[in-house]
């Protein structure tokens, strides 16, 4: 493809911080460690942050630090990343499928509501696309009801939620919050994620978790209880250092090019573009996302777009229409109308820090000729 769907935007500093790395003899559980995670919290605005090796690995943690296990219930959206119901699946959880707003494509308060019962032990919030959810009436629920909330925040580093005098970051509102770093998101680690928390035993507990369940102390083969290897290195994490240290330049390049795309696109008829602002919200700009008329095959514009070498991809399949959830009882009575008409009509569009005009004009120009042609092929 030439023109690519992400791509990472790797400046020297980051190779000379990973260079300097391994220059030492400490390429894990070093400095860089500790100086990544003091800035990602200090970033999000709570006390610690615990990186792991993925936003998988982070999401892993969160439920066990959490104690939500067997039989116990989280309330989820089914358009996300499968990640969320497999990890829920391997502590013996189950996720139960709620509707999504029409406009943000979070989980929608109403039907989390709704989707309460006795076993509900936690909200799981995903800010899709990097567009904050509805924090404040999620958090009264959960605060009503007594269940934890699980912030996945991996799409949406540097966005916030609130009035403007009580404006916070995403991953700063639940018991826990979770972020990735792979090569498509804002800043990235290569490989790794983190785990944010505010209660001082959490973090504790997520330390020991990621290494094999090691606590301070007690020595490298003394294990306080049965952990993982979710360690991220000091490779990973002096990238991820120098890569924090331009989020400001980041996000500002990513929502001028959501700018671009939105004038671009705009003429097209038929097309339904991502908000470019909404009340109480800043969007961090992950991935930009539009809506296909209702009567196009979205599987077949993304074939035309890439046989004139143009990445696309479907944002996202929903969860519990997936071969390997479709047959569990929690997929089969979920009922989410909004989901499962809004998901085969997503596109995403190439984008990425350092996307040039030019590119997303050659974007916006071959997905207009492919709509307004027909050469698609209607439903």
């Amino acid at each position: 493809m030439h023109i690519p769907l992400s791509s990472p935007d790797i400046t020297d500093a980051e190779i000379a911080a990973v260079t300097a790395v391994l220059r030492t003899p400490q390429l894990c559980f070093g400095p860089e460690l500790t100086a990544f995670e003091a800035a990602l919290a200090a970033y999000v605005g709570v006390p610690h942050a615990v990186a792991v090796s993925s936003g998988t690995a982070g999401l892993h943690l969160a439920l066990i630090t959490l104690g939500i296990g067997e039989g116990d219930e989280v309330i989820v959206p089914s358009f996300a990343f499968i990640a969320i119901a497999n990890t829920l699946h391997q502590v013996g959880a189950v996720p139960v499928f709620a509707e999504i707003d029409p406009v943000t494509l979070n989980l929608d308060p109403a039907s989390v509501l709704h989707n309460l019962t006795p076993r509900t032990r936690a909200i799981l919030v995903v800010h899709t696309f990097g567009v904050p959810a509805q924090m404040d009436a999620l958090l009264e629920i959960a605060r009503r009801f007594n269940l934890r909330v699980i912030e996945d925040a991996c799409e949406a580093l540097g966005g916030d939620f609130g009035e403007a005098a009580e404006k916070k970051r995403c991953g700063s509102f639940g018991d826990l919050a979770v972020f990735g770093f792979y090569p498509n998101k804002q800043i990235t680690t290569g490989e790794g994620g983190a785990v944010l928390a505010r209660n001082p035993d959490h973090a504790a507990r997520l330390r020991a978790l990621r290494n094999q369940g090691v606590t301070p102390g007690m020595g490298w083969f003394n294990n306080a209880e049965q952990g993982y290897n979710y360690r991220l290195s000091d490779l990973a994490c002096a990238l991820g250092r120098v890569q924090l240290s331009r989020i400001d330049e980041i996000l500002t390049l990513r929502r001028q090019a959501a700018e671009r795309y939105h004038a671009l696109l705009r003429p097209i008829p038929g097309l339904e573009l991502p908000p470019l602002a909404l009340p109480r919200r800043t969007i961090s700009w992950f991935v930009y996302v539009v809506r296909l008329p209702e009567d196009v095959n979205g599987e077949r514009i993304r074939t035309e777009l890439a046989r004139r070498g143009i990445a696309a991809g479907r944002y996202f399949a929903p969860i519990h229409q997936q071969p390997s959830w479709r047959d569990r009882p929690t997929a089969r009575t979920a009922r989410l109308p909004l989901t499962e008409a809004i998901a085969p009509r997503t596109l995403a569009l190439p984008f990425f820090n350092r996307i040039a005009h030019a590119q997303q004009a050659e974007v916006a120009a071959a997905l207009g000729e492919v709509l307004i042609s027909g050469t698609y092929s209607p439903v």
